[in-house]
């Protein structure tokens, strides 16, 4: 289920089910949770990439890069294209992926060290 902004100045015979859009919220947010698989985004961001060229350049074994690109396509952030033998991997909406990079980064930057420190979802808890 994606989520999808709301217009509040027309009326909707259906409201919004803030359950299943918080929890496709959550899932999105949960593809994107690890921090090899948020290199891999970055990194698709500049353009795209075999599995041996991210390989290469973040330093992941084969089967690391692999897995989690099967998970950024399953989540839908990542397609692919053959080319030979090989395929090219790219970001599926690089404008919705840049720009919610951009809020998390600015978000990160107010709440500071918060988020890392967190006992519940920072970097002591992985």
């Amino acid at each position: 289920m994606a989520m999808t902004t709301v217009d509040r100045t027309t009326p909707t015979t259906e409201p919004l089910d803030e359950r299943a859009a918080a929890t496709a919220a959550a899932c999105l947010f949960r593809g994107m949770a690890d921090p090899s698989r948020m290199a891999i985004l970055q990194h698709l961001l500049l353009g795209e990439h075999r599995v041996v060229d991210l390989t290469a350049h973040l330093g992941l074994a084969q089967s690391t890069v692999s897995k989690h690109l099967a998970c950024l396509r399953d989540c839908g952030l990542v397609t692919s294209r053959p080319v030979g033998r090989a395929s090219m991997y790219h970001v599926a909406h690089p404008e919705a992926v840049t720009r919610v990079l951009s809020a998390a980064e600015e978000l990160l930057a107010a709440t500071g060290d918060a988020v890392v420190l967190c006992p519940t979802a920072g970097a002591a808890d992985r």
